[in-house]
Parts: C-alpha cells; sequence; structure tokens
C-alpha cells in the first residue's frame, strides 16, 4: 500500500460550490476511484488550499489512473470540480493535484 497527499488551489469564490459537490458525490465516480484501487480517501479545505489523502493498493498506479480517466462519469465530474480549481505554482503541464512528499509517518 502506498500513501498519497496531494494539494491545489481553489479558486477564489468557489468554496461553497466545491463543498455542495463533494457533499452529493456522484455513486459512479465513488465506483471509479474504489476500482481503481484508492481507498482511505479525503480532501480538506483551509485558507483556499484543497489537500488530498489517500491510499492505493493496486500493482501499477499510473495504468489505473489511466483508466479512471477514460470513465465517462469520471470525466463527467471533473467537468464540474475543475472550473473550482487552479494548479499550484511551479506545477508541471501534466500536473493537476501536486503530489507531495512525506516526511512523516506514524502507525
Amino acid at each position: 500500500m502506498k500513501r498519497f497527499g496531494q494539494v491545489i488551489r481553489l479558486k477564489e469564490g468557489m468554496e461553497e460550490r466545491y463543498k455542495e459537490l463533494h457533499g452529493n458525490p456522484w455513486p459512479e465516480v465513488n465506483a471509479a476511484i474504489k476500482a481503481s484501487h484508492i481507498s482511505n480517501y479525503s480532501i480538506y479545505l483551509k485558507n483556499g488550499y484543497l489537500f488530498a489523502y489517500f491510499e492505493y493498493d493496486g500493482e501499477d498506479f499510473e495504468e489505473d489512473m489511466k483508466k479512471m480517466a477514460a470513465d465517462e462519469a469520471t470525466q463527467g465530474w471533473w467537468k464540474e470540480t475543475d472550473p473550482c480549481q487552479e494548479k499550484m505554482a511551479g506545477a508541471s503541464d501534466a500536473e493537476w493535484w501536486s503530489d507531495m512528499v512525506e516526511v512523516y509517518h506514524l502507525d
């Protein structure tokens, strides 16, 4: 199992819309996330930043992410959520949510 921490900015004025969307997530999107071997997934909000944490227990993260990105419901969900977000400064062209480096963990 691999743990991930990611961060992205929330666009100004989009907090209520983002919270509304995640207060009633689409069941098909939740199913696609689980089918991609992702569990223990949480998103937190603080001062205009979104922080996500999840655990991945599959064999090929890149391939699982490609399958999830090809999912029609997930694409529709991203059309709703992406306008609420903006990439972090310094993020690569291929990066939307920016991966964070784990510097400490205690079981």
